[in-house]
């Protein structure tokens, strides 16, 4: 049994609460009491509050993203009809901001917005010790003065919002212990050695974050020396600016590249024009497909960058990458939206063909999001912006951009991500377009794809291949055994041996080596061989 309850729905399975890992490291006295039990989207809310409640909790604190929201509220909802009297925290981006619009923190007792690493423990002690004391009153100007938590019927119904000061990080508990066996055998290891980002995007929630702080250097690497040597393999960082600091960065690289073991993978968010000689030398130095770069170019636009205040120096942008794809082994996700204020469906194009050209492994294609909070919205009158009032809030429709064609971009985006950024169709993909634009030809290969398919999802990859080698013979006009030559070695290099009837009538030989395939490749791996 616990008397606080830390939860939350994740994404996927493969994903650890991060952020319940901080606030259990920083209860204090109050860890032995608290409990942390995770879920994912898939599960039933009630069958989360079953497994909550089987605790008998005084407290449940629940952590609320764009993600999970909608499970999250029926998960409250549902918690407060059948224990009115268990106390309910919330806490995360999601509920960070526009608190008054939203139907989950009316049912909520408490919202603690912004970083609840410390405030959350201190709220916990004072509602415990009132709960203990005689009557449960609550003494006037305390942070549980205004809590609806059913225990009286003059009890105030709006909730108490209550802004959590920012933490430095020399203050915080770092939560890396807290990753148990489970964890570290199937999930991501999230870590982080910085909070915030000095940047003003206006549609990222990073731009409220200012200023940024760095973690306690020596006592960071400690933690993450630790995690080596219970076998951690692979490190997401969820730093927004990791190379912002050249210093941390350096150190960081360096304290890995000694301790390399065959099978590790450090993910990193970089700023794209920001990569001089003291961070190339250390990422020269590890092998292919070890480290992964999130690469935000977002847009190509100067004029759309300037109207959403970002800064980005779109040569160097061109420089970095080009020295990262050339002469390192680092996998790298880039990111384009699509939907930004002021920006044309040509203009996107351009940008895309941009990108392709410099040659990312992965060009991750997303559509625009009104995240809480953020400033994006002060475009809303001028460029007609039209968002999805649920999450995740995507935009619909721009004065630029109609929803028709808006909804060709978002079946692009996603087949973009089955085809090329899959690394299933290495050879095939460049047929798709040869000497024409990437995005125009990939565009009408999308629009063709649902026309055969009716579907964005849930396609087969044999008959995905099948459906490429068809558009390629039939539309692209490529030499037939060409084609086949490609889709045949995409299929091998994906770990299958099997010759799909469509194939058959193909003189095929058996490259890429047999040595180099195998089923369990990541996408990072099927791209580096």
């Amino acid at each position: 049994m616990a008397d606080i309850v830390l939860t939350t729905l994740n994404a996927k399975f493969a994903h650890a609460a991060f952020g319940l890992r901080y606030l259990m490291a920083n209860l204090g006295e109050l860890r032995s009491r608290a409990k942390i039990l995770e879920f994912d989207i898939s599960q039933r809310p009630v069958d989360v509050l079953e497994a909550v409640l089987a605790e008998q909790p005084r407290i449940v604190g629940v952590g609320v993203y764009i993600w999970n929201v909608d499970q999250a509220t029926r998960l409250v909802a549902d918690l407060k009809r059948v224990r009115p009297d268990v106390i309910v925290i919330l806490g995360g981006p999601e509920v960070s901001y526009e608190t008054d619009e939203q139907e989950i923190v009316r049912l909520a007792d408490c919202t603690i917005t912004g970083e609840a690493d410390l405030a959350f423990a201190r709220v916990c002690r004072e509602m415990l010790s009132l709960d203990q004391a005689s009557g449960g009153r609550q003494p006037p100007g305390s942070v549980t003065e205004q809590l609806p938590a059913n225990r009286g019927a003059n009890a105030p119904r709006s909730p108490k919002i209550i802004a959590a000061e920012l933490p430095q990080c020399a203050q915080i508990e770092l939560p890396y212990d807290l990753y148990d066996e489970r964890d570290i055998s199937h999930r991501v290891i999230y870590v982080e050695a910085s909070r915030g980002c000095p940047y003003t995007c206006e549609f990222c929630l990073s731009a409220l974050d200012i200023p940024v702080r760095q973690a306690p250097l020596e006592k960071f690497l400690d933690a993450m020396g630790r995690l080596l040597d219970r076998g951690v393999r692979q490190f997401k960082f969820v730093d927004r600016t990791f190379n912002l600091n050249l210093k941390t960065s350096r150190a960081i690289l360096d304290f890995f590249l000694d301790r390399y073991r065959h099978g590790l993978f450090l993910h990193f968010e970089m700023i794209p024009d920001r990569l001089p000689d003291a961070l190339r030398e250390p990422i020269q130095k590890f092998p292919p497909a070890a480290l992964q770069f999130e690469v935000g170019i977002q847009t190509f636009d100067d004029q759309v960058a300037e109207l959403i205040s970002r800064r980005q120096d779109n040569a160097l942008v061109e420089t970095n990458l080009r020295f990262l794809r050339e002469q390192t082994g680092v996998h790298i996700h880039a990111d384009l939206i699509i939907g930004l204020p002021g920006e044309t469906v040509a203009a996107f194009g351009r940008g895309f063909d941009r990108l392709v050209a410099l040659r990312p492994q992965e060009i991750q294609v997303g559509l625009l999001k009104r995240l809480r909070g953020t400033p994006i919205v002060r475009h809303d009158r001028e460029w007609g912006m039209v968002y999805s009032p649920y999450a995740p809030y995507e935009i619909l429709q721009t004065r630029l951009i109609d929803f028709a064609t808006m909804q060709r971009l978002k079946r692009f985006a996603r087949y973009w991500d089955l085809v090329a950024n899959s690394g299933n169709f290495l050879e095939s993909t460049p047929l798709l377009w040869q000497d024409a634009s990437p995005f125009d030809r990939f565009l009408a290969f999308s629009d063709w794809l649902f026309d055969a398919s009716g579907r964005t999802n849930g396609i087969a990859l044999r008959r995905l291949a099948e459906l490429v080698f068809r558009h390629l013979c039939e539309v692209v006009g490529v030499d037939p055994q060409q084609a086949a030559t490609a889709v045949w070695h995409d299929y091998l290099r994906g770990g299958h041996n099997d010759r799909p009837p469509f194939l058959r009538p193909f003189v095929l030989d058996d490259a890429p080596s047999r040595a180099v395939v195998a089923k369990t490749l990541s996408r990072q791996a099927r791209h580096a061989v």
